[in-house]
């Protein structure tokens, strides 16, 4: 015979409930902000050339072409590990030369072909941007965008 469910035992049923998810829910929280406090992904420091460069990307838009650790347009080449493609990562002298030949010689005037605008660029925003790119280049993404050229 099935038993009839009572109002104090629904009541009870609810209490126990609610208090065995919130106990489940606080150890979680509390497991969650171990793990994140513990775990940076940052591989470099938060220089103030990182921040010009971050505000350098925002300001000219960068995100509307390019992404960044798979965020962003796919009009233009990921720049997530771009230095580490031009193998530049190790000296942020030879992460400018190369960021700025490369922003100097666009847009490159062939017709039909996706083309990246000129930025004037001061020299400071110009490494300041290769320093930012280095800085996302060393951030872990636990292996993603791969850094292979194909």
């Amino acid at each position: 015979m099935a038993e009839i469910l009572t109002k104090s035992r629904a009541r009870n049923i609810f209490y126990g409930g609610s208090i065995f998810f919130v106990v489940i829910f606080v150890g979680m929280t509390v497991h969650s902000h171990r793990y994140v406090v513990n775990q940076s992904t940052a591989g470099m420091e938060l220089s103030e050339e990182v921040v010009l460069g971050k505000h350098v990307w925002e300001r000219h838009s960068c995100i509307n072409c390019h992404s960044l650790h798979g965020e962003g347009a796919y009009f233009a080449p990921e720049l997530g590990n771009v230095m580490t493609r031009w193998d530049v990562m190790e000296s942020p002298e030879d992460a400018y030369e190369v960021l700025d030949g490369w922003m100097k010689s666009q847009p490159t005037g062939i017709e039909g072909r996706r083309q990246m605008p000129f930025f004037e660029l001061t020299e400071e925003e110009t490494r300041g941007l290769a320093e930012f790119l280095r800085w996302a280049d060393q951030t872990d993404t636990q292996g993603w965008p791969p850094n292979d050229a194909g």
